[in-house]
């Protein structure tokens, strides 16, 4: 008994112990490192848990002493002259490990009441660091990338080409074996979906079936990056990064007709614009020496931010705001940094001043626009100055790719420089009637210094020092956005953070290789696609083991393929293009889908032509998700159920929810419901099986022939429906009367609702609404 006693309190001492040291079990296990690697493995724990205190902003610093300089680290405290905090190689002489690792409460960093603490691993990594001599080095992704060699890897035949040799060694670092390749039908589902946004149709799965070799796949590669459909599917992406809406913002929110940059957009994808040039026009397609109407017309990117028009309001306040927004969707969307945390003070974990923040913001500050131009109003207020009107001429010419519907006059918000310089001020916590130091246009030296001698001091030259071959940034974000977009997680996973406090790139060999690549050859974003989907790490089946599971449960170093959900437009793609309903035209005004009745109405100001939802009618109800009209005070909610952005502000990365409304929308949705009853009529019309009906309604919608077991399935619940239908007619008619879409004429109504309800459960299987 006694023993047993003094088992458990020994085991109740070891519990609380690890408790009070913040080490997981499996932290406790883990080997420390040979070399301790300042960037992979102590800046990580110095910016957690020190640089609030420690760190960049000088107004937050305690006792003087900044952690994330090696100068100031090595140099004798402040308040201890005869003390360091760092004693390259001398742990026991450092008062940093002095301080992370003594028993002393009073004494311990970080301090109790700050809630942070250092595991026992953490303490020893940095004792082992200071051992080895404390060398700091830059953060990782301010140093310009370079080609990295190629690892060796043990299974040689199975990488296709240097990405997969990039992912092959860190999955033999880590013990892991690469999956087997996807079945054909699952990997053309993949494929098509990740380069159009559709499923697949009939006749090309007939046609890849027939050649599923190496060839064989490369053509339909090709293929599918022609699809003008490709186009489509790339700008989801970027009208989140640029903050596209349909309307102005704010509490009156009235309508903006933007949707010509957007089609801009598909046309730039669709040719394949490189990037240096995709990206350039938008920052400065204004600026460019003799300016085509359509580089004009993709300098917008930068006019898609909110913009009031209640009256009553402080001009210069918003004005401000706008300038901020843009400054921030910069730093964000093309350099990966988190510049905002700069805008009312230095920034607390990179080294970005609030004078910094200030001379980028200087490139933004010269637009000749004014922060209330007008109240709500007609069609003279859907775009504001300066602003450029799309002419018939244009319509026939450079611009033919805007698809204008009527002969109203079209205008479109666009860039535009006054003619005298602006001055810019560092603004005193951030507030714009608290102007204080004069500053001008330069860039963040931690990433590189803006050459005045190389470069104006304007927007194109800040578009030119983006491209700059020394950037460290700009090739990364982006190859990693795009990563993150096929393969579901970037190398980077904090896609919008590649500071201090974002996460380590998983694979940074891999990473710098693909940025170096990318800028070599031309910036080309199809040729980057390509490369990607190409892999063997890309072609791999999705089945997981259960020691998969636990040995990477996020699939981090990628030994099987890609499998999450689709995105808020891919399901409603999926839906429309499934069932035959997809109105397959490019660009033109966005549309209103089906809509619950009164969310327009619950939140308006009562002005303007967006205070109530008129509904669309004909082919408006069936054009893709990319067009669905966007209100910024009431975006569409069912695409709000699955992640889709509300397009307040610049966003990167959506998050990914499995929520029961998703269930619901799926379940109860008229469109959902109308393909359903549309798919049903067409199968029926067509062949009165329903054994091959259901089949190819599997093939339409999953986008694979069925197992046995699952045909089965389906068609006794098709045979359970008709009966149910047979004797309560009433019910049958009732279901079928969901869409505008016309009613079939002569069908069996038992049986045409049996059909549908198959068709929905189909619709809301996990595997349709997934990627593989």
């Amino acid at each position: 008994m006694f023993q047993r006693c003094v088992r458990l309190t020994i085991c109740s001492l070891a519990f609380l112990y690890a408790c009070n040291n913040g080490d997981t079990p499996g932290k406790q296990q883990e080997k420390l490192p040979e070399i301790v690697d300042y960037n992979f493995d102590i800046r990580p724990i110095l910016s957690d848990k020190c640089y609030a205190c420690h760190g960049p902003d000088a107004n937050k610093r305690e006792a003087g002493l900044r952690l994330d300089i090696a100068d100031s680290a090595y140099k004798a405290l402040r308040e201890t002259p005869g003390a360091h905090a760092l004693v390259p190689g001398n742990p026991m002489a450092s008062v940093l490990y002095q301080r992370i690792s003594t028993t002393d409460t009073s004494m311990r960093m970080p301090p109790p009441s700050s809630n942070m603490s250092l595991s026992n691993y953490e303490v020893k990594l940095i004792e082992k660091w200071i051992k080895q001599g404390a060398k700091y080095k830059p953060h990782w992704a301010f140093v310009a990338p370079v080609t990295p060699p190629l690892p060796k890897v043990n299974k040689e035949k199975w990488a296709r080409n240097e990405i997969d040799h990039f992912v092959l060694a860190r999955m033999e670092e880590k013990g892991l074996e690469p999956n087997p390749a996807a079945d054909h039908e699952r990997l053309l589902k993949r494929l098509c979906l990740d380069l159009t946004g559709l499923p697949p149709s009939p006749e090309r799965m007939e046609r890849f079936a027939k050649d599923t070799s190496d060839a064989g796949y490369e053509r339909m590669v090709d293929e599918l990056l022609q699809d003008s459909a490709y186009g489509e599917k790339m700008a989801v992406h970027w009208m989140d990064v640029a903050r596209y809406a349909d309307s102005h913002g704010y509490q009156d929110d009235n309508y903006r007709s933007m949707w010509p940059w957007r089609d801009w957009v598909i046309h730039a994808f669709n040719e394949n614009l490189s990037y240096k040039d995709f990206i350039t026009w938008q920052i400065a397609g204004d600026m460019i020496p003799g300016a085509t109407r359509e580089q004009l017309l993709a300098s917008g990117f930068n006019r898609n931010h909110k913009i009031t028009e209640e009256g009553g309001v402080i001009d210069e306040e918003y004005r401000i705001e706008y300038v901020s927004d843009r400054t921030n969707t910069f730093g964000k969307s093309m350099l990966g940094i988190t510049i905002e945390c700069a805008h009312c003070h230095d920034h607390k974990y990179d080294p970005f001043s609030q004078k910094e923040y200030y001379e980028l913001f200087a490139f933004f500050n010269n637009v000749k626009e004014v922060g209330l131009e007008s109240a709500v109003g007609g069609p003279e207020t859907y775009a504001k100055t300066p602003y450029m009107e799309i002419t018939k001429d244009d319509l026939k010419g450079v611009l033919k790719f805007i698809n204008k519907q009527d002969s109203n006059r079209l205008i479109v918000s666009v860039m535009g420089e006054k003619d005298t310089t602006r001055k810019t001020y560092i603004l005193g916590r951030g507030n714009y009637d608290n102007p204080t130091l004069e500053v001008q246009p330069e860039t963040p030296h931690a990433v590189l210094p803006f050459d005045v001698k190389q470069y104006p001091a304007n927007r194109l030259g800040l578009a030119n020092w983006l491209f700059d071959k020394r950037n460290p940034l700009t090739a990364r974000v982006f190859v990693n956005q795009q990563w993150q977009e096929i393969f579901g997680r970037g190398i980077v996973k904090s896609t919008g953070d590649f500071g201090m406090q974002g996460d380590l790139p998983t694979n940074p060999q891999l990473l710098d290789w693909l940025a170096v690549d990318f800028m070599q050859h031309g910036w080309n974003i199809k040729r980057l696609m390509k490369q990607m989907v190409m892999t063997t790490t890309y072609r791999q089946s999705t089945a997981i083991s259960k020691d998969k599971l636990k040995a990477d449960p996020e699939n981090i170093y990628l030994s099987r393929g890609p499998r999450f959900r689709l995105p808020a437009e891919g399901v409603r793609d999926l839906v429309l293009k499934s069932s035959g309903l997809l109105v397959p035209v490019i660009g033109g005004p966005s549309v209103k889908p089906y809509q619950p009745k009164g969310l327009w109405e619950m939140a308006t100001s009562g002005r303007g032509i967006l205070a109530s939802y008129k509904q669309d009618h004909g082919e408006s109800l069936y054009r893709r998700g990319l067009y669905t009209f966007i209100k910024r005070t009431v975006p569409p909610p069912s695409m709000m159920i699955f992640d889709a952005s509300n397009r307040d502000q610049c966003e990167v990365k959506r998050a990914n929810t499995n929520t029961p409304l998703q269930a619901l929308i799926m379940l109860n949705d008229p469109t959902v419901l109308e393909a359903s009853r549309v798919l049903a009529s067409r199968l029926l019309q067509k062949d009165n099986n329903s054994s091959r009906n259901i089949r190819q309604a599997f093939r339409l919608i999953v986008c694979r022939t069925p197992q046995p077991q699952e045909l089965t399935l389906l068609e006794k619940y098709y045979d359970q429906q008709q009966q149910l239908y047979k004797q309560q007619p009433a019910s049958a008619v009732k279901l079928l009367q969901h869409g505008e879409y016309p009613m079939a004429q002569h069908l069996d109504n038992a049986s045409w609702a049996a059909m549908m309800q198959v068709i929905t459960t189909i619709y809301n299987l996990e595997e349709t609404l997934s990627k593989t």
